[in-house]
């Protein structure tokens, strides 16, 4: 039902706060699997559970002041990245909570699958995503929407407003600018 969840969005962005209620039940089952993507492969019992990094990430969506949603992609996107904070803030605290506690090694291949143990290559990942975006905006976008929202060049370049050509282009001069970072910091 993507055009009930466009409508809906449309109306929370203009304030109708009813709207956000409405809209969970909607979208839940993908933000559902996003989060299981993210989490595939943690053990049971670790700090965080699919379910509560949903929960989590939904109140931060809903909670920003009048956002102009431009349709399902872009909230399910925004979601994404919404929950890739979540885990770089909480993997922050761990790493600050251990006594000498350094950066481990990184393959960038898998790396968005979140687990207590990857934490360190996580915010890895997150400082070259950073230092990417801070040099080209647009590729760390795309980089976030294809890598952690599970996008394809699309629904990317839909919601960029560009090509798939030039979406395709960008992701593998990103992909390949992160590896090369991401090798440095190892």
């Amino acid at each position: 039902m993507p055009s009930e969840a466009s409508g809906l969005l449309q109306k929370f962005g203009a304030g109708d706060r009813e709207a956000a209620s409405r809209l969970l039940p909607i979208v839940y089952t993908e933000l559902r699997r996003l989060a299981g993507h993210y989490m595939r492969g943690e053990q049971s019992g670790q700090s965080i559970q699919p379910t509560e990094l949903v929960h989590e990430a939904y109140l931060r969506l809903v909670g920003q002041e009048r956002v102009n949603w431009q349709g399902r992609g872009h909230f399910m996107a925004m979601a994404a990245i919404s929950m890739r904070r979540i885990l770089v803030e909480r993997a922050r605290r761990k790493s600050a909570e251990k006594r000498g506690g350094g950066i481990e090694k990184l393959p960038l291949d898998g790396l968005a699958v979140f687990t207590p143990e990857r934490s360190g290559q996580l915010l890895v990942l997150d400082e070259a995503l950073d230092r990417l975006t801070r040099i080209s905006p647009r590729q760390g976008r795309i980089v976030e929407l294809r890598f952690f929202a599970g996008l394809n060049f699309d629904e990317i370049a839909e919601i960029e407003g560009l090509s798939p050509r030039t979406v395709k282009h960008d992701w593998s001069a990103a992909r390949a600018w992160l590896h090369r970072e991401v090798a440095r910091a190892v």
